[in-house]
């Protein structure tokens, strides 16, 4: 006999051998709330109804995953002074490679403007890095890091992307020196572009940068003119920009003018330079003048040894026979 007890504990869906009616209708009453919740609005008010009312539900099963990530992020002061430190050693480094990296650009763009240049070169060049500069502020002189074993010689021009930089006056293995045309000890002959006037730009040291002295009264020179290099003296080559004439004055109590100019070259700019090779014989004037200079000093070596032997021989003789 089967009591209440046992009655109010039985199962919805008890478990036997197949699908009891309950489990249709159940199977049929969600296909038909499917149904009509795809194809009417009908069942969005109970939507609704039914996402408000689970919203505690949802929020109290998200509520331990926030939990622990929360607590996951929070650090101690050590930590955090430790990532502070690091971070700023970074940015240090990187800020170090930027700079770098900035550099790297700017000499990138300088060789560009130099393999330009060479490109409109006739002559033979070579790129030079310049090494070290000069402090002496009355000395205007750089060394490059080329020497005799790349065939440079004295009194090589030295030109830029720009124009004439200067030459070549001492030469080592490995080394070189060159003397810029602003230095006071420097001249270079040029030549007025406009006009075809020849005349020499000598260094005046300082900010002022060149001089052309002693020019006639009636010459035909004016502040802008360009001046070229000329070829006179086979030392540079022809038609390399020297400078912009700014200033021309006459000279107090003389009959002659005097002009100044800034040179076309940038000469406290960039780490490159370019060696060129004068095709009109310069080099080969400057070799054999070269060789001969040091080939005098060995052939009247033996002539003072020979020439006294004949005088001491007598002298010997006597001291002999006795």
């Amino acid at each position: 006999m089967t009591s209440l007890h046992d009655s109010y504990h039985r199962p919805l869906f008890p478990r036997g051998p197949g699908f009891g009616l309950k489990t249709l209708l159940m199977l049929a009453l969600a296909l038909s709330l499917l149904f009509y919740d795809v194809r009417g609005q009908r069942l969005q008010g109970l939507r609704h109804w039914g996402a408000a009312a689970l919203t505690p539900v949802v929020w109290a099963a998200e509520l331990p995953p926030r939990l622990w990530h929360s607590l996951g992020g929070i650090d101690s002061k050590s930590s955090l002074e430790r990532d502070n430190q690091n971070l700023r050693q970074q940015q240090f480094v990187l800020q170090a490679q930027l700079q770098r990296l900035q550099g790297l650009e700017a000499e990138n763009r300088r060789l560009r403007e130099l393999l330009a240049s060479t490109a409109q070169l006739p002559e033979a060049v070579l790129v030079a890095e310049i090494v070290n500069v000069s402090q002496d502020p009355y000395r205007h002189q750089i060394m490059l890091n080329r020497g005799s074993s790349d065939g440079v010689y004295r009194g090589q021009a030295v030109v830029d992307a720009y124009g004439v930089m200067g030459q070549i006056v001492e030469v080592a293995a490995h080394s070189a020196k060159a003397l810029l045309v602003t230095d006071p000890d420097h001249g270079v002959p040029i030549e007025i572009n406009r006009t075809g006037l020849q005349t020499i730009a000598l260094g005046l040291g300082d900010e002022r940068g060149l001089r052309l002295p002693f020019l006639p009264s009636n010459a035909d020179i004016k502040a802008g003119d360009l001046l070229v290099s000329s070829s006179l003296g086979g030392r540079f080559p022809a038609g390399y920009p020297v400078g912009t004439v700014y200033e021309v004055k006459p000279v107090a109590g003389e009959h002659f003018m005097e002009a100044y100019a800034y040179p076309a070259a940038k000469l406290n700019q960039g780490r490159q330079a370019l060696l060129v090779w004068n095709r009109n014989g310069a080099p080969a004037s400057e070799e054999p003048a070269a060789e001969p200079a040091a080939s005098v000093p060995a052939k009247p070596a033996p002539a003072p040894a020979t020439k006294p032997l004949p005088a001491a021989a007598p002298a010997a003789k006597p001291a002999g026979r006795p």
